[in-house]
């Protein structure tokens, strides 16, 4: 039995679902926004997915995106240049630059070790990371402190311990960020690894 989709819809549609977090649903739904959708908002779209292939790269030294060799971050002359956070998605920067609370570097892992998917060291950029902590060291100025703020997984979990262990000789201070329970969140509904955490971080009022 022939489909009832032409397909340039078919193919769009396909696209669309291999998108993460995107099911057969809602790639439909999209589709059919774009085709009833202005033809010139059809065209800004594709314009924009082209440009993100075309004009978008990872930074040399944080593997953060960038539109050049290095990032703004890394480009910035006033970033404390002695503290770096690790963390495991170039959104995850974005993230803790809305808090405009950390002020130094980055190093984007592009990932988490995790055994159960073939992913090891070797698929991250660790060998990055170490090679910009011994390079820091062997010039002089040695990290005073490197932030692991992978997710709170076990696989960001897993990867933040062998990073710690990998770091500890070549920085001053390996740290972790804080885990424990969302503003707004109620005690019944939390998990037990949650409250751990947050009994763990306690601090004084």
């Amino acid at each position: 039995m022939a489909s009832p989709l032409i397909e340039p819809v078919a193919r769009l549609i396909e696209a669309f679902a291999r998108l993460p977090g995107i099911g057969p649903k809602t790639a439909q739904r999209l589709t059919y926004h774009l085709l009833r959708a202005p033809d010139a908002e059809a065209r800004v779209l594709a314009a924009a997915l082209v440009d993100v292939r075309d004009k978008v790269v990872f930074c040399d030294r944080c593997f953060n995106i960038s539109d050049q060799p290095l990032c703004p971050i890394c480009r910035d002359p006033g970033r404390d240049q002695t503290r770096l956070c690790v963390v495991e998605e170039p959104l995850d920067v974005l993230a803790l630059e809305r808090t405009s609370e950390f002020k130094g570097l980055y190093h984007v892992l592009h990932g988490a070790i995790s055994p159960i998917d073939g992913i090891g060291p070797d698929r991250l950029k660790v060998r990055e990371l170490l090679g910009r902590a011994d390079e820091a060291k062997r010039g002089g100025e040695p990290f005073v402190e490197v932030i692991l703020a992978t997710n709170p997984t076990l696989e960001g979990e897993a990867t933040a311990m062998y990073l710690a262990e990998r770091l500890e000789d070549t920085v001053g201070l390996v740290s972790r960020i804080a885990r424990g329970l969302p503003v707004g969140g109620d005690l019944e509904y939390a998990d037990e690894v949650t409250l751990i955490r947050a009994l763990q971080g306690r601090r004084a009022v």
